[in-house]
């Protein structure tokens, strides 16, 4: 055999084996692998009826187990690989075993169809295959207790409008035809949340569209930021653009760190209110202190506050005169209070200190009359105090003499010559 027909049926022998062993690529919810699982085990039934249930399990809706299941004959025996006797066989099985309702066929003129009939899981199947949430109606109904399906809105009549024949089963509330998808997305599928970010909402009135801030968030992420920290640094500025689409999509390639000036901005308003909730716990501990009278630990010192709360008047044991404190005193003043430092005054306390303060004041050596002279006083008044003639040096003569000369010249005297 030539090599190139060795290698031609080397690849289809290849190609068969591949399709041989070929599956099935849907993947499952959690809920619906469970509740087909649970149906492909249930010894009661025969095997045939266990099939039908657990394609039944893969078709229903997970969040509406009681709701017709839109899938057509050919849909539910393939997916059950049963041929369609069977499957007559293994709804009757299912039907006698009370897992289904097989309400009766309807005729539907108006919309030029024939007639039709949906499936439902009785609240025994859907306990059985764990579909439903609550789990004391799912043991309730396992147990055989007959549930009565509650009425909504639309249940009293057909998707076609017309009303349905018993207003207890659920009907048909979408449009009429087979559904021929897996309920379950792929994995390929990707989906977005169904709610923006609260920080991110206000773009919808620049008139942004939810998805498109959904792709700007990715956009963002791309180029290493955070859709968030750019909208709040340069919302004042997005908000009165004229395109501001274009603009954030410029913000997000600036080589900007916007995530550093959110945290800058955050930080010098989180200083800001704090030091406004300082000042305000200042100004009220101030009110409240306004035209009382303080002493410290020691009881050297005593502080009034006038009654105006504008200055405070300390008194020290050691100073012969008291100082005024008109600016810059409240906050350490309210600081000294909080942490105990200052003691409010009381008549015990006053009349102590007065007692100190007048003896300190009797020990304290009175102020000479005059005040002593100091080394760099004036020359003359100590010649003059000493009765002395000040002698005239050489320097000091021929500077005066030359002050004599241009004051002559000044005059109008005559000329003189000046030699400095």
């Amino acid at each position: 055999m030539h090599p190139a027909d060795r290698d031609v049926a080397e690849q289809s022998l290849d190609d068969e084996a591949l399709s041989e062993f070929t599956c099935d690529t849907t993947n499952l919810p959690w809920v619906v692998f469970r509740a087909a699982f649970r149906a492909e085990h249930l010894s009661a039934l025969p095997a045939r009826a266990r099939a039908l249930l657990a394609a039944l399990a893969r078709t229903v809706d997970a969040d509406r187990p009681y709701a017709a299941i839109f899938a057509r004959r050919e849909l539910l025996t393939g997916r059950s690989m049963q041929s369609m006797r069977t499957f007559y066989r293994s709804l009757c099985d299912l039907e006698a075993a009370g897992l289904i309702h097989r309400p009766p066929q309807k005729r539907h003129g108006d919309a030029g169809l024939f007639g039709r009939a949906y499936l439902h899981l009785t609240p025994k199947a859907a306990g059985l295959l764990g579909l439903v949430s609550n789990e004391v109606d799912g043991k309730a109904a396992i147990k055989g207790v007959t549930f009565e399906l509650a009425p909504r809105e639309h249940d009293n009549t057909t998707s076609s409008g017309h009303p349905g024949t018993n207003a207890n089963l659920p009907s048909a509330s979408v449009a009429d035809g087979g559904i021929y998808k897996d309920l379950s997305p792929t994995a390929s599928q990707k989906r977005q949340p169904g709610k923006l970010p609260a920080d991110l909402e206000r773009l919808c009135s620049l008139g942004l569209r939810k998805f498109l801030v959904f792709k700007l968030m990715r956009e963002a992420r791309q180029n290493g930021k955070r859709l968030s920290d750019v909208v709040d640094v340069a919302w004042d500025h997005l908000r009165v653009a004229h395109a501001p689409i274009a603009y954030l999509r410029k913000l997000l390639k600036v080589p900007v760190d916007f995530a550093y000036q959110r945290v800058a901005r955050e930080a010098a308003a989180l200083e800001s209110q704090t030091a406004a909730t300082n000042a305000e716990h200042v100004r009220e501990g101030i009110i409240r202190s306004a035209g009382r009278t303080f002493f410290d630990m020691q009881g050297q010192r005593r502080f009034e506050v006038a009654p105006d709360a504008s200055t405070l008047t300390v008194r020290d044991l050691r100073e012969p005169q008291a100082r005024v404190a008109v600016s810059g005193w409240q906050s350490d003043f309210v600081a000294g209070l909080e942490a105990g430092r200052l003691l409010p005054g009381t008549p015990e306390l006053a009349m102590q200190f007065d007692e100190q303060l007048a003896q300190a004041l009797r020990t304290r050596p009175s102020p000479t009359s005059q005040p002593q002279e100091s080394s760099g006083s004036n020359t003359l008044a100590r010649c003059a105090q000493r009765g002395e003639t000040r002698q005239a040096t050489p320097i000091v003569l021929d500077h005066l003499a030359q002050l004599k000369n241009v004051v002559a010249g000044l005059a109008g005297r005559g000329s003189r010559t000046v030699n400095w």
